[in-house]
């Protein structure tokens, strides 16, 4: 479609996928391809940046749901879109560009991963895991959205949300996916899943603390978003249930509040550590991380891939970004 227009909206996603990220998602398949005999080749490298091509329309898509403005340091791309235009219409076209080049990244994905060149049936094992994952990860986000309209989600429900839309989705899948790409059995696939939900969920609780109390300079996104969206974290969960009646009526008053200012987070913050919710969530991540190791010390995997995953397990669990 050789309209300027088009050609634009094509530039920002392409400088939203390759600018920027962790690459985890991708770093992942391929390790599970290798702990699995895989060999390094262009077809692994091909279907591991599927998965980043599916990551890049689920965060296009996130960033409307949540209305934020910032991502990876730079604008987002609903709001790059509209900042293409003016008048009235800019911010809901916007929007909509978002959600279409969000789809478009999506059903890209999916192409690059069928036509990555692995031997069929192994690539049909793959794509079964693939689907899975999709229809976990939107699952798990559905509900944190449904979440946020409901009186509060307890640590149950919270730790519920972010096993399907981030544990599953971010390192369980992954490497499920490489593994099967690979031949894997069924054991090392079991394996995989015993080291890659505690790390998913311990990359999600890390992921929580730091949209809460983490610098925007290292997050590359707003330390307010997520206490204005109202988030139901597991953090979030924990201090409401150890709250004190005045402490649990700031939290609900500023909470989801999108008036709230940096002062009124600043308090949130406090009532999340004067309840002991932060401290019990970084002890969560702790005790995720070990029973990972332990899984992945039992796995037979190849040894190269073990010692990458283990380093990958510790930067998850411990970033600050």
């Amino acid at each position: 479609m050789r309209d300027p227009g088009v050609e634009a909206a094509y530039g920002l996603l392409t400088d939203f996928i390759l600018t920027g990220g962790k690459r985890v998602r991708p770093q992942l398949c391929y390790w599970g391809w290798r702990g699995a005999g895989g060999e390094d080749c262009e077809e692994i490298i091909t279907a591991a940046a599927a998965l980043e091509l599916c990551h890049a329309g689920l965060l296009i898509h996130d960033d409307i749901m949540d209305g934020s403005e910032l991502r990876r340091g730079h604008s987002t791309v609903h709001k790059s879109l509209a900042d293409l235009h003016t008048g009235p219409g800019a911010e809901a076209f916007g929007r909509a560009g978002g959600i279409l080049l969000g789809t478009l990244s999506l059903a890209w994905s999916d192409a690059m991963l069928s036509s990555c060149g692995v031997e069929a049936s192994r690539l049909r094992a793959a794509h079964h895991l693939f689907d899975a994952m999709r229809t976990e990860v939107i699952s798990g986000q559905y509900l944190d959205v449904l979440a946020q309209l409901r009186s509060g989600a307890t640590e149950a429900e919270a730790l519920t949300v972010i096993r399907y839309k981030s544990a599953k989705y971010t390192v369980e899948r992954p490497l499920q996916i490489g593994g099967a790409l690979a031949g894997a059995p069924t054991e090392l696939l079991d394996a995989y899943s015993g080291f890659g939900v505690p790390l998913g969920e311990a990359f999600q609780l890390r992921d929580d603390v730091l949209g809460t109390f983490g610098s925007s300079a290292e997050t590359g996104k707003s330390a307010l978003d997520d206490l204005r969206e109202g988030k139901q974290t597991v953090m979030y969960a924990l201090a409401v249930q150890h709250a004190s009646p005045a402490q649990r009526d700031h939290l609900r008053a500023w909470h989801g509040n999108p008036a709230l200012t940096e002062e009124r987070a600043a308090e949130v913050r406090q009532i999340l550590v004067d309840t002991g919710a932060l401290a019990k969530v970084e002890t969560m991540i702790e005790e995720r991380v070990r029973d990972a190791m332990a899984a992945l010390t039992r796995a037979q995997i190849k040894p190269d891939a073990a010692g990458a995953l283990a380093l990958m397990a510790d930067q998850l669990a411990h970033r600050v970004k």
